[in-house]
């Protein structure tokens, strides 16, 4: 195939832009054919997020931290004052 110069390149791109009809996408074809059988519920712009369970509290995860750190320390301070009779 002959190279086109840029004049006609030019015309071919007008033509193109300038056509009265556009084909769909193939995803905009297939979302208008779900759509007809099953159409969307309205979303709102920033809908909520779904209900979830609520966040525990941090200062309750701190104290079951510092808990179990606490329980681990007396137990190897026990053990070690047992092992020294």
């Amino acid at each position: 195939m002959p190279e086109q110069d840029d004049v006609e390149r030019e015309f071919d791109i007008k033509w193109a832009d300038g056509a009265e009809f556009k084909e769909p996408s193939a995803r905009a074809r297939m979302l208008a054919a779900r759509w007809k059988e099953n159409p969307p519920k309205p979303q709102p712009f920033r809908a909520d997020p779904e209900l979830r369970a609520p966040r525990r509290s941090s200062w309750r995860s701190t104290v079951i931290v510092f808990g179990c750190v606490a329980a681990i320390v007396l137990l190897l301070g026990y053990v070690n004052f047992r092992a020294s009779y």
